[in-house]
């Protein structure tokens, strides 16, 4: 769907030469044209309008000094740095270029008639006027001479299968005289045509045959052997050109009804054709011109009917294919002026859209052509995103935001008087959908709403290259400004003018900025500037490296991007903040500019993207881009072979959604995301704190239950924005900590939030979604999902809201979809609603006879018992015990034997009173079950409480407990020889036991003892563990505090110091050994770069003894604010304070051992808190990627962190979870002897 549009038209001044010109040819190596006439020879530089050689060719008589002389062709030979003339007298002459000397290399009695060189210049194919073709060297050595018109059909020819003669056969409308022979049109020249192949392997001659009259196409290898000739095609015409990629030969073929370009296969066959725009017998075709690259056909044409003068018309059409149909594309009108008409035209070689024209006043055009685009320029939801193609006097237009329509279809149709040559569209917010044309007569057509405005063009249409739609800010109409080459001026009709200095070759406007950016032939850039509709003044140049330059304005930034970004761009377009280019390593990137300089893109594109980079994307080869729908996620893609392919850039989509969502647009993000297989986790991801203010906002406008059902169901913990679509570098997102969750998980609190909104809203309507929410939190809560299905089917709902409402059935059918039978089945029983175990047993597979006989038992049973049963079968032994224990005393020892089986000893402590004969039995079996696993020192407190003092003795001595042993020996009832016999068989170990002990326990638990074998008064020391409960309480308090401040101040001291690594790596590049040292948990500060006072005495220390190294150690742990190693100091402060947890282990035994358990379960909760808090904590100051090392402060911190935990029991490796924070008072871990 590209246009050719003129980037630049160079008229050279006519030559003073005598004749006229008949054919030339370019010189690759300097650019000049080599132009032969009926008496000379010239090289002329068109860039400089001077003439660089000049030989004469009638002096030695190679042709006629009355101008009557022919010449049959011309080619430059760049590798002999000379120029090959043939003329019809039979000379060839080869004229060398650097010596200026002409030599006559061979001649040809019969005369010449044509002359071809082979594409690599090795051979020369000649036609003489015996009707004979010559292929020689290019040395000019003759290789062979065959007749042109040959009898046999060629190697080529086909086999004959018996079906008749082509006389006899079927011919259509026309009837058997299409069968006949016709002869050529009088109009041609009866010369014959060369042409070679791309390859150079194969060339062709269109000839007149003699016995016919009939041109005849034969097509020969490079050894001069036939291999095919043409089937007889009536109204064959004179033009012939081989395409260079080597699939067709083009000609034309006049139909009794039409005139048509017809193109030829090498066996001669027709294949394909297009049909002119002109009647029967208005125009003949002198020639046929493909471009190098085989994109561009060029047909030369002329007015059969000469015009009022007496003079005909002379054209000059550019025609493109594209899904297998052929554009007009450019039409060029030269008049009937016989001194304007086209005496030779011809393609330059080395670049393929550049087109010389040479007239026959001398008057040499060089136009140079490129491929665009044409486009709407809006950028808002007003915008179309229309695409004009130019197809002859037809503008096709597609608006691609209706519609996706494949060329050569179109959406609309604009029908013009004459051809078109270029078309653009309106730069106005609101009316980009508004669009002026340019044709070939020289008007401008104004499509819009209010219809359509003509106005004639004041410039010649064949020097006009280009303009840009642009509109004032006071006036109401439209202004055009129009560049031409003949006076180098840029031209606002009615308006002001400012003088260029070189030849302009694309124009970009920016309404929003007042700004119209002029790229010059030289690779320059000016800015104009213009005020109340007029031109002001030009500022630049900006030097462009490379040329052609294509221009991009960014309309957001108002800035000229002059460097080059890539070499290997295929197409790219400008879009909000995002540049969306096609590169030929088939990916469309899509970068965003806003967050990117220059260098950022140039070394996105040079490397390859990453396997999650959400800027790439793989597409076919050779896809170009051809419009980006605006306000939406579409990009429009054109493949090679021509059809239309809409595809969802990733970036672009998620650009789009993130700026509905912070629209609040939740329905249109929602769709979206639901048909391009976005995770629906985007929607709260993105901002987590505006989607829990807005969520019945998102409700109403969703306003479906299968959407807000799919959404729920796709809820997961994993945010989204920070693995699967991390947002652009430069931009910030909201925490998800910021949202009001806390601590609490994403899934609980978004099901927990929806669900509210619902219930406030409509439950009866959200029924469903409400049963979704319970069921898809991280603890699925199907018990109340449950009791909600079996509260429907009591309820009668008001006829208006029937339509809303949903069954018991429907919905257990629903929850059904969500959960296992099975497992709906359990979660029914375990609430003990028989009647809600049915209906869901009645919806599963299960098959009565598994269930009735199990329910019916049930019903027998105590209501309590019959809890147990069912809780006990569940396996949920806990809530089994609760029920057990209101059972009476007769299931006492069915209780014993569960806490036993299952090790509920701490919950079934909490059933019974401490001073009740249930409670002393749970007690002993405690302290059993201690026994078995080697702790045999809580054993014996919790024999000692219940008043087994012989068996808490004998605890006491296993584990060489020895004031705990004699504090129990002094209320057992033994005489003082037993005493004595005790103490001598605790002395042989109550040396190394004191030594271990007391440096084992705290002074508090030292004080404790002691007081405990002076045996104070029960009232004073019950007063003394109340007071130490409450001072332990408070200190772990002040502790969480002061953690919880230290924390914070490290997350701001950790962001300085990255900062100021930044500036080092900016300052000293990236190489910099000092940014390294600026590490999330160390600091090594330089006194050069900050003047610390520590830095400048490091020296010193150095040769100080080790007391005073010691001293200066512990001055660098300063907290104050700003000091260089305030991160180590916080670090240490935090952990340091909290490594002594004997203290609390001894207070909890004897909180313990002295029945205050609420004080000792208070206190063990307030600790584990504590140690959730550090456990937490450990991420955000050792965030994913850092590892402890290799410094050491980094390393002995995060031992220490390590060591709390263990010595707490707490793996560090495991999170803590609700069930770490209900701490038993008899959890306590034990101090070991």
């Amino acid at each position: 769907m590209r246009n050719l549009k003129l980037l630049r038209c160079l008229r050279s001044p006519e030559l003073r030469s005598p004749g006229c010109p008949r054919c030339f040819s370019v010189r690759t190596d300097t650019g000049t044209l080599l132009i032969v006439s009926q008496f000379s020879l010239t090289e002329y530089d068109p860039q400089s309008g001077e003439v660089v050689n000049e030989v004469s060719l009638t002096a030695e008589g190679y042709l006629s000094e009355d101008g009557s002389g022919v010449v049959a062709g011309i080619q430059d030979l760049p590798d002999q740095e000379a120029v090959c003339v043939a003329t019809a007298k039979g000379d060839v002459i080869v004229y060398h270029l650097n010596t200026n000397e002409l030599e006559c290399v061979g001649s040809v009695d019969s005369g010449l008639t044509a002359m071809s060189w082979s594409p690599d210049q090795e051979l020369v194919t000649l036609s003489t006027g015996q009707e004979t073709v010559i292929l020689m060297t290019k040395d000019f050595e003759p290789l062979s001479e065959v007749a042109i018109h040959q009898d046999e059909f060629g190697e080529g020819e086909f086999i004959t299968v018996g079906w008749g003669k082509k006389e006899t056969q079927f011919h259509g409308s026309e009837g058997k005289l299409a069968a006949q022979r016709k002869p050529a049109v009088p109009w041609d020249d009866r010369r014959p045509r060369i042409t070679w192949r791309g390859d150079g392997q194969l060339f062709a001659i269109s000839a007149i045959c003699p016995h016919t009259g009939c041109r005849k196409v034969r097509v020969w290898n490079r050894e001069c052997i036939l291999q095919a000739t043409s089937e007889v095609v009536n109204g064959l015409e004179q033009p012939l050109c081989w395409k260079p990629s080597g699939s067709l030969m083009a000609s034309t073929q006049r139909h009794p009804n039409k005139h048509s370009v017809v193109f030829m296969e090498k066996n001669g066959l027709l294949h394909g054709d297009f049909t002119l725009p002109f009647t029967k017998d208005q125009v003949k075709v002198k020639e046929l011109l493909w471009n190098s690259d085989s994109t561009v056909l060029a047909i030369w044409l002329e007015d059969l009917t000469p015009g009022e003068d007496g003079n005909p018309n002379t054209y000059l059409q550019l025609w493109t294919v594209g899904n297998s149909h052929w554009y007009l594309k450019q039409s060029l009108h030269f008049g009937c002026e016989p001194s304007r008409a086209p005496a030779c035209v011809c393609w330059d070689p080395e670049k393929p859209l550049r087109l010389h024209v040479l007239t026959q006043g001398w008057a040499s055009f060089t136009y140079d052509w490129g491929w665009f685009t044409e486009r709407s320029l809006g950028d808002d939801a007003w915008d179309n995103a229309n695409v004009a193609v130019i197809d002859g006097a037809k503008v096709l237009v597609t608006t691609f935001r209706q519609c996706v329509v494949p060329p050569p279809m179109c959406a609309y149709e604009l029908q013009l008087p004459a051809a078109v040559n270029q078309v653009t569209f309106r730069a106005q917010p609101q009316r980009t959908n508004e669009l002026a044309v340019l044709t070939a007569d020289g008007r401008l057509h104004i499509y819009g709403p209010g219809g359509l405005t003509n106005c004639k063009c004041p410039l010649l249409p064949v020097l006009l290259t280009s303009f840009v739609n642009l509109n004032s800010s006071i006036c109401c109409v439209h202004f055009i400004f129009i560049f031409t080459f003949s006076s180098h001026f840029v031209r606002g009709t009615n308006r002001s003018e400012v003088k260029v200095e070189g030849h302009v070759i694309s124009m970009c406007s920016s309404p929003r900025s007042g700004t119209l950016a002029v790229q010059l032939e030289d690779g320059q850039i000016r800015r104009v500037f213009w005020g109340g509709g007029e031109l002001l003044t030009f500022k630049g140049p900006f030097n462009s490296p490379f040329y052609p330059f294509t221009l991009c304005l960014h309309r957001m930034s108002q800035m000229l991007y002059l460097s080059t970004v890539a070499s290997n761009v295929s197409s790219f377009v400008m879009y909000d903040e995002f540049l969306l280019l096609t590169t030929h390593a088939h990916t469309c990137r899509c970068l965003h500019l806003a967050t990117m300089s220059v260098k950022d893109v140039q070394a996105a594109l040079s490397s390859e993207s990453a396997q999650n980079d959400e800027s790439a994307r793989r597409v076919e080869r050779g896809s170009r881009i051809v419009t980006v729908v605006p306000q939406d996620t579409r990009l429009v893609l054109q493949m090679p072979r021509g059809n239309i392919e809409t595809i969802h850039h990733r970036a672009l989509v998620l650009a789009q959604l993130r700026k509905w969502l912070d629209d609040l647009k939740f329905r249109e993000a929602f769709e979206s995301m639901r048909k391009l297989r976005i995770n629906l986790n985007l929607v709260y991801d993105h901002s987590p704190r505006v989607f829990l203010e807005n969520v019945e906002w998102f409700l109403k406008q969703i306003d479906s239950v299968n959407h807000i059902n799919l959404f729920l169901t796709e809820l997961k913990e994993e945010d989204t924005t920070k693995t699967m679509y991390p947002l652009p570098v430069g931009k910030a997102c909201q925490p998800a900590s910021e949202a009001g969750g806390g601590v609490r998980k994403k899934v609980d609190l978004v099901c927990d939030a929806l669900r509210s909104a619902m219930e406030t809203l409509d439950p009866q309507k959200y029924c469903l979604c409400i049963l979704t929410s319970h069921v898809r939190k991280t603890t699925p809560e199907l018990e109340i999902a449950l009791q909600k299905v079996h509260e429907l089917r009591g309820e009668n709902y008001p006829k208006g809201q029937v339509f809303h409402a949903v069954g018991a059935g429907e919905a257990l059918k629903y929850l059904l979809f969500l959960v296992n039978v099975n497992e709906l089945y359990e979660h029914s029983l375990g609430t003990y609603d028989f009647d809600l175990v049915l209906m869901v047993a009645e919806k599963s597979q299960k098959d009565p006879k598994e269930y009735l006989p199990f329910l019916n038992m049930l019903k027998t049973l105590e209501l309590n018992y019959q809890r147990y049963t069912i809780d006990k079968h569940l396996k949920r032994f806990r809530k089994a015990l609760h029920h057990l224990s209101k059972c009476g005393e007769e299931h006492f020892t069915e209780l014993v034997n569960l806490v036993k089986d299952q090790r509920l000893y701490s919950e079934a402590l909490q059933l019974y009173p401490s001073d009740s004969q249930q409670h002393k039995v749970l007690t002993v079996a405690y302290a059993e079950y201690l026994l078995e696993q080697q702790q045999a020192e809580e054993a014996g407190l919790l024999l000692w409480r219940c008043g087994e003092m012989p068996r808490a003795l004998q605890a006491f001595v296993s584990c060489t407990s020895w004031r705990h042993a004699l504090a129990v020996a002094t209320h057992i009832p033994v005489t003082q020889g037993q005493l004595a016999q005790l103490a001598r068989d605790l002395a042989g170990t109550v040396c190394v036991c004191v030594c271990v002990s007391c440096r084992g326990l705290s002074p508090a638990a030292t004080r404790h003892a002691r007081s405990s074998l002076s045996a104070p008064p029960l009232s004073g020391l019950c007063s003394w563990l109340r007071l130490a409960h409450s001072m332990q309480v408070a200190f772990l308090e002040s502790q969480m505090a002061l953690f919880t401040r230290y924390k914070s101040r490290l997350a701001v001291v950790l962001e300085q110091k990255e900062k100021t690594k930044l500036l080092l790596i900016d300052e000293d590049g990236p190489d910099c050994g000092e940014a390294e040292l600026y590490s999330e948990a160390s600091s090594v500060l330089t006194g050069s770069r900050f003047g610390s006072k520590y830095s400048h005495s490091n020296s010193r220390i150095s040769s100080r003894s080790s007391k005073n190294r010691r001293k200066a150690e512990g001055k660098k742990h300063s907290l104050k604010e700003g000091s260089p190693f305030e991160d180590i100091a916080l670090l240490h402060t935090s952990v340091s304070a909290l490594l002594s947890t004997e203290e609390i282990h001894s207070l909890l035994r004897a909180l313990v051992l002295f029945l205050f358990d609420v004080r000792a379960s208070s206190l063990q909760a307030k600790y584990s808190e504590l140690l959730q808090l550090i456990e937490t904590s450990i991420p955000e100051i050792w965030h994913e990627g850092l590892q402890p090392g290799p410094a050491p402060v980094r390393r002995t911190h995060f031992f220490l962190l390590n060591k709390i935990l263990k010595r707490c029991c707490i793996p560090q490796s495991q999170n803590i979870t609700t069930s770490h924070t209900s701490y038993h008072l008899m959890k306590v871990p034990a101090q070991k002897h």
